[in-house]
């Protein structure tokens, strides 16, 4: 479980699925759309708050573990991925969830520690090659 309450005064503290690396978020409902705020050393990236709902129930129609596959935006994101469903015209909002142009990417990467730490979902936490699965 992740410290902090998800303000911007208590984010959550996270770390990356293999541990490696330690991360803040939290959500703010004043941005239109809501927002969940990532920061990531100095880089500062943008979420679609309704992406932990929408992640949830995606992962609980998958009904197992789904690959995570986090990519830079530049990059292409395999398919059947966490990653590749983040950024797909067939989610919920039709495309990205990541709200910044030229960083939406890593939304395999840095959401699904969120879902996590919400007790929505449960992760792997290898060394490479993580994975996910809905709880509830």
């Amino acid at each position: 479980m992740a410290n902090g309450s998800g303000t911007k005064d208590s984010p959550w503290v996270l770390k990356t699925p293999p541990g490696t690396s330690e991360y803040t978020m939290y959500r703010d409902d004043a941005s239109q759309p809501a927002t969940i705020v990532c920061q990531v050393g100095g880089t500062r990236l943008l979420y679609d708050a309704r992406a932990i709902t929408d992640l949830h129930a995606w992962l609980k129609a998958q009904g197992d573990w789904v690959p995570l596959g986090g990519a830079d935006e530049q990059k292409a994101a395999p398919d059947g991925t966490v990653e590749a469903w983040g950024r797909s015209a067939d989610n919920p909002v039709g495309g990205w969830y990541g709200l910044k142009k030229g960083l939406r990417g890593r939304f395999g990467v840095y959401m699904p520690p969120l879902l996590e730490a919400l007790g929505l979902a449960e992760l792997s936490h290898e060394a490479k090659s993580n994975k996910m699965r809905s709880i509830g």
